[in-house]
């Protein structure tokens, strides 16, 4: 998965990148380390004049592995901004991943009703 870290109206210091990239870490293991995969993620600063409130925005954006997810959280510390960011990403990956299984075992149930409809299993078939 290919990590692009973005700041806007902040400056990204290493333990700030260090901090992001531990925390995708998480995210790169449900994707199952997809090459194609694209995350976009934009740490910004929302404003400049104001010191208290929620001031400080997280996003993130994952494209490709046939997925197009979104997810952003704005809080008044950057650290706790993106913290939230990756509970909401991982949610959604999961809801994802939730209803692919659901889709794959309804299309199981289905073929087995169609055998069972097509092959009378009690019944002896004279040959």
């Amino acid at each position: 998965m290919n990590i692009n870290l973005k700041g806007t109206n902040i400056t990204l210091t290493p333990a700030i990148t260090e901090y992001t990239n531990k925390r995708l870490e998480k995210i790169s293991k449900i994707i199952n380390d997809d090459v194609s995969a694209q995350c976009d993620v934009e740490l910004a600063k929302t404003t400049a004049h104001h010191n208290k409130g929620d001031i400080f925005r997280a996003e993130v954006h994952i494209v490709g592995a046939g997925k197009n997810l979104y997810a952003s959280s704005e809080k008044d510390d950057l650290y706790a901004a993106i913290d939230t960011v990756q509970d909401e990403i991982l949610r959604e990956l999961k809801v994802v991943k939730g209803k692919r299984i659901s889709y794959i075992r309804r299309s199981g149930a289905r073929v087995k009703d169609m055998v069972k409809g097509l092959w009378p299993w009690g019944k002896k078939i004279k040959v």
